[in-house]
C-alpha cells in the first residue's frame, strides 16, 4: 500500500509538473486509469497464484500422505517377505536338494536306459542270428525230413509185400477156425460152448461120421470188459477143414438161432483183414437193398451183380468212380454218404 501511495504521489507530481509544462489533462487521467487497472489485475493475479499455490500444497500434502502410507505398506510387506524368506530358506534348500536329487536320478535312469537299449539291441541282434540259424537248421531238417519220408515210403512199399504175406499166413493159420458172433455171455453158464456148437451141427443135420472134433473153442478176448454191452465173439478151431467148411456153408444158407438169439457164424480172419472188410459195411448193406447181390471176397474185395455182369472193387475209391459214371446209382450212394456224414456230426 505504501508503494501505491508513493506511486500516486509521484504521479500527481508528474501530472502537476506536466500541467505546468503544458501536457494535456486527459492523458494524465488515462494513465491513472491504466495504472489502477494494472494494480487490480496484479492483485487478482496474486490472489489466483496464492490460491493455486495453496491448492498445490494441499495436493502435495495429500500425495505425501499417500506415499508415506504406501511406503509403510511396502516396508511392512518387505518385512513380511524377509520373514517369509527366512522361514522358507530351509524349504528352498530342500527344494534345491530335491531338484538335484531328481536330476541325478534322471541322469542315472537315462544311463540305465541307454544300457538297457544297448542290451536290447544286442539281444535283438542275437535273436536275428539265432533265427537265421534256426531257419537254416529248419531248412536242413526239412530236407532231412523229405529224405526220411522218401526212405519211409520206400520202406513202406518194401514192407507191403511181407505184411501182406504175413496177413495171408495168419489167415491161413485160421483156415480151420470159425467166428461165432452175438451169442450172449450167460449161455456159457448154462451150457459149455462146445455143446452149443454140437447142438447147432446136429440141428443143421450136417453129415458127419461120429462127433465133430473141435480142437479148441473160447471167447475172444479172454477177459470180459464190463463196459461193453455186446457179447464177446467165440473162436472155434476144428481139426478138419472140410468139417469147418460144411458148417460155414450151412450158416450162409440159414441163420442159427439159439434160445431165441440169432447167432452169426463167419470165417475167422486176422484183425487187419476184418478191419479192411468192415470198411465196406455201409456200401454192402445199401447194395443189398438195391438187389445188387453184394459179396465180400477174400481178403477185402467187394463184388456186385449189375446188368448181367459181376463187378469187383478192391478199394472204395474204385467203387466211387464206378458209381459216378451211373447217375441212378450215384444219387443213391451220394445221399447215403451225406446221411452218414450228418449222423457222424450229430454223434
Amino acid at each position: 500500500m505504501g508503494n501505491d501511495q508513493r506511486a500516486n504521489g509521484r504521479t500527481k507530481e508528474e501530472g502537476t509538473s506536466r500541467n505546468k509544462n503544458g501536457n494535456p489533462v486527459n492523458w494524465i487521467q488515462a494513465l491513472g486509469s491504466y495504472k489502477m487497472q494494472f494494480n487490480t489485475q496484479l492483485r487478482e493475479a496474486e490472489d489466483n497464484w496464492e490460491k493455486n499455490f495453496k491448492s498445490k500444497i494441499s495436493h502435495l500434502e495429500t500425495e505425501n500422505s499417500f506415499l508415506k502410507a504406501k511406503i509403510n505398506q511396502i516396508e511392512n510387506e518387505s518385512k513380511e517377505m524377509i520373514d517369509e524368506a527366512k522361514k522358507t530358506k530351509p524349504e528352498a534348500k530342500e527344494m534345491r536338494d530335491e531338484v538335484k536329487r531328481m536330476k541325478d536320478d534322471l541322469q542315472r535312469k537315462s544311463e540305465q536306459k541307454e544300457k538297457d537299449d544297448q542290451k536290447a539291441r544286442d539281444e535283438i541282434q542275437s535273436l536275428r542270428t539265432r533265427i537265421q540259424q534256426l531257419a537254416l537248421s529248419d531248412l536242413t531238417r526239412q530236407q532231412g525230413t523229405r529224405t526220411q519220408n522218401q526212405k519211409n515210403e520206400k520202406i513202406e512199399e518194401n514192407m507191403k509185400h511181407p505184411i501182406h504175406k504175413t496177413e495171408n499166413l495168419e489167415n491161413y493159420s485160421r483156415r480151420v477156425n470159425l467166428r461165432i458172433i452175438s451169442l450172449p455171455e450167460d449161455h456159457d453158464k448154462r451150457k459149455s460152448l462146445d455143446v452149443i456148437l454140437q447142438d447147432y451141427i446136429s440141428l443143421k443135420t450136417i453129415e458127419q461120421e461120429g462127433k465133430v472134433e473141435i480142437e479148441r473153442i473160447h471167447r475172444s478176448p479172454p477177459l470180459l470188459n464190463p463196459q461193453l454191452t455186446t457179447p464177446r465173439n467165440i473162436i472155434a478151431k476144428f481139426k478138419n477143414y472140410q468139417t469147418k467148411e460144411k458148417i460155414l456153408q450151412a450158416a450162409k444158407k440159414k441163420s442159427f438161432r439159439h434160445q431165441r438169439t440169432t447167432v452169426r457164424i463167419t470165417q475167422d480172419l486176422a484183425a487187419s483183414t476184418l478191419k479192411d472188410q468192415k470198411v465196406w459195411n455201409m456200401i454192402f448193406w445199401k447194395a443189398r437193398e438195391l438187389g445188387l447181390q453184394p459179396k465180400i471176397n477174400y481178403p477185402a474185395k467187394l463184388t456186385i451183380f449189375l446188368q448181367g455182369k459181376v463187378w469187383s472193387f478192391n478199394k472204395i475209391e474204385e467203387f466211387q468212380t464206378f458209381v459216378k459214371k451211373r447217375p441212378d446209382l450215384n444219387r443213391v450212394f451220394d445221399a447215403q454218404a451225406q446221411n452218414s456224414r450228418e449222423s457222424s456230426k450229430g454223434n
